[in-house]
Formats: C-alpha cells, sequence, structure tokens
C-alpha cells in the first residue's frame, strides 16, 4: 500500500494524497473519451435523453465499492456489526455477479451472510420432492445456519443421507422450528440415527415443535426415539406403518404428550411451505443451472450412443483400407475379397433388423 494511489474527494474536489489536485476533465461532446475509466464501464450508467442521444454518468463511490467487495467476497472475514441494509445490497449485488453460483466460493459466502444477518438471509427452505437439488448443492444447503422451516419431503434420503448430522448440528440446534422429512423411506433404523447425536450429547433441534415423518415405514419402536425432542408440539406419522388404535392413542400420549387431532392440521398442509429470505432466487437458480447441466448431459450422452450406433460404418472402412493389395490366402482378387466382406456385413445387419 506504500506505493499505491490514493484520492479523497473533499467539499466536491477530487485530490490525490499529497496536496496534489487533479485536473477536472474537459467535457467531450461524445461518449468516445481517451480517460482510461471509461473502459471499465461498470461503473458508468448510460441512458438516452428525450433526443435520444446517448448520455452516461458515473456511478457513486459506494456502489463502485459495493461491487468490488461483491466480486471479492471470499476475501471478507466477517461482515458482523454492518447494518442490515448494507447487507442486503451486498447480497444483491454478489447474486447479480453470479457469486453463488461458482462452487469453489458459494459455500464460504453463504455462511459469511449467514453468522451476521442469520435468517434474514434465509428462514424458511421448501425442498419437497426436489432431490436433485439437494444432493448437487449439499454444500451450500449446510451453510444456511439459521433455518427455521426446512422441508425435505420426497428427497429420497433413506437412513444414512448425510444431511442428518447438519440437522443435529450446534448450528440448527437454537433455530430450527418446522422440519419435513416424509416420504424418505426412512425405517426405524433412520430415526433413531437421526437422534442419536441428541439422545447421547443431549444437544441438537432443541427448537424442533412440528415433525412430519409421514409416508415413512416406521413402527411403534419408532417413536421412543422422538422422546429426546423435549418441545415437540406437532407430528405427523399419517401413511406409516402405525396402525390407528387405542393402543397407539394411549402409547403417543404416554411417551410424547400428544393428543390424536380427527383433522389435519394446518401447519402440515404444503400450501403454506416456501422458501423465503434474501437467497429464495439463489435457490432458484441453483435449480435452474442443475437442470440445463442434466440437460446438456443428456444431449452429450445421446451424441455419444448415436457415434456408436453409426460406428460400423467407419469401422469397415477402415478395415477395407488397410485390407493389403494383390491375392490374398484361398485365392481371389482384392475386389472379390472386398465384395465378400460387404456382402457378410449386409446379413449380419439384416439378421439383426429382423431380430434374428
Amino acid at each position: 500500500m506504500d506505493d499505491s494511489t490514493i484520492y479523497v474527494r473533499e467539499r466536491g474536489n477530487l485530490r490525490r494524497v499529497g496536496d496534489i489536485v487533479l485536473a477536472q476533465p474537459k467535457p467531450a461532446s461524445s461518449c468516445r473519451r481517451t480517460h482510461p475509466l471509461v473502459l471499465r464501464k461498470k461503473h458508468f450508467i448510460f441512458t438516452y435523453n428525450s433526443e435520444g442521444s446517448l448520455r452516461y454518468s458515473t456511478k457513486s463511490l459506494f456502489d463502485i465499492t459495493l461491487l468490488f467487495v461483491a466480486d471479492n467476497i471470499h476475501y471478507v472475514d466477517s461482515l458482523v456489526g454492518f447494518p442490515e441494509q448494507i447487507g442486503d445490497k451486498l447480497f444483491a449485488a454478489a447474486e447479480e455477479n453470479h457469486v453463488f453460483l461458482n462452487a469453489d466460493v458459494a459455500s464460504k459466502a453463504i455462511r459469511l451472510f449467514s453468522d451476521a444477518y442469520g435468517d434474514m438471509v434465509l428462514g424458511s427452505l421448501c425442498l419437497r420432492n426436489r432431490f436433485p437439488l439437494l444432493h448437487e448443492r449439499m454444500d451450500e444447503i449446510r451453510s444456511f445456519q439459521s433455518l427455521k422451516s426446512l422441508d425435505l419431503f420426497g428427497c429420497r434420503l433413506g437412513d444414512n443421507h448425510e444431511i442428518f448430522l447438519h440437522l443435529t448440528s450446534t448450528s440448527l440446534a437454537s433455530s430450527l422450528v418446522e422440519l419435513s422429512i416424509g416420504g424418505n423411506s426412512l425405517s426405524d433404523a433412520g430415526l433413531q440415527r437421526l437422534t442419536a447425536p441428541i439422545r447421547m450429547m443431549k444437544k441438537g433441534l432443541d427448537c424442533l415443535t412440528s415433525l412430519d415423518i409421514s409416508h415413512n415405514v416406521i413402527t411403534d419402536r419408532a417413536l421412543r426415539y422422538l422422546t429426546c425432542l423435549r418441545k415437540l408440539e406437532k407430528l405427523d406419522v399419517s401413511a406409516t406403518g402405525l396402525m390407528l388404535c387405542l393402543t397407539l392413542k394411549n402409547t403417543i400420549k404416554d411417551l410424547l404428550g400428544l393428543i390424536y387431532s380427527e383433522r389435519p392440521l394446518d401447519s402440515f398442509d404444503h400450501a403454506r411451505c416456501k422458501t423465503a429470505g434474501w437467497a429464495e432466487q439463489v435457490v432458484n437458480q441453483w435449480e435452474t443451472c442443475g437442470l440445463q447441466v442434466n440437460k446438456m448431459k443428456k444431449i452429450d450422452e445421446s451424441r455419444a450412443s448415436a457415434l456408436r450406433f453409426f460406428g460400423r460404418q467407419k469401422f469397415v472402412r477402415n478395415i477395407l483400407n488397410a485390407a493389403p493389395v494383390g491375392v490374398h490366402q484361398g485365392g481371389g482378387s482384392q475386389e472379390q475379397h472386398t465384395s465378400f466382406l460387404q456382402t457378410r456385413i449386409l446379413s449380419e445387419s439384416q439378421e439383426k433388423a429382423a431380430g434374428i
């Protein structure tokens, strides 16, 4: 920094440190100027006047600084203490520059904002039946450490998914209130593994009040694993292996202190589930990019299949070109050998087409 040039603006005048006042640029009649700053178009705003002429004006120093920090957000150590208005604009600038689409810096950037602004970055995340997005963006999703509501219904978790460690981590212990893990082929062993850190270390899901484990293959044994959820108030066990009877009602009441509801609770209605926060559009961008990548992958696979399908002609051509000139064993000229080879290949193709 000793050799750097520093400029300051005082009383409307721009000067360089060292009391050297810079000369004001001369006005130009067109936007083609020789000043080197004109090359950085992102620092200028281009508009048209009422006569249709192109005009431009410089962005404010705040906007230029905001763009600079957004481009280098992975070098920022902390945003704690910065006003929420600044954080919102900085997040929007980083989103506009596609910072969160870069897998190398996305996780660090999201965690940086989450540590400073909590659930304002993302308070509710709905991944219902969006299992490709969960598996492709696992690191980024685990960076949201202040979620209040998380819907993982139909995400094909099974009994050994790595997301279980994040659900019971310290980061979500004091924030997560609603959790849906229904329709994930969970068994008693899966719920046992999910709640093991809570039962052993007495930490994790401390504030959970609503849990959806419907459409899973679970039995009465799984209910005992839920007794560690001390603040649980609502539980959905519909379409499971639990048979509704008086014994089940008494068991749930004795173990969890819950009573049976004749009508479905509104809290388990999917219409209430949505993604909310600054990162709402970021999640949508992840899903859109994932669909585009999968589409291109399918196109590449179809092209490779086409090359394999039509590759036999090239193979035959190479054999014909590599065949020696002259008389072959058993007699016959080069032309006779070529004709015999083509006839044999043609007959094989006809047999395959006929299903023989």
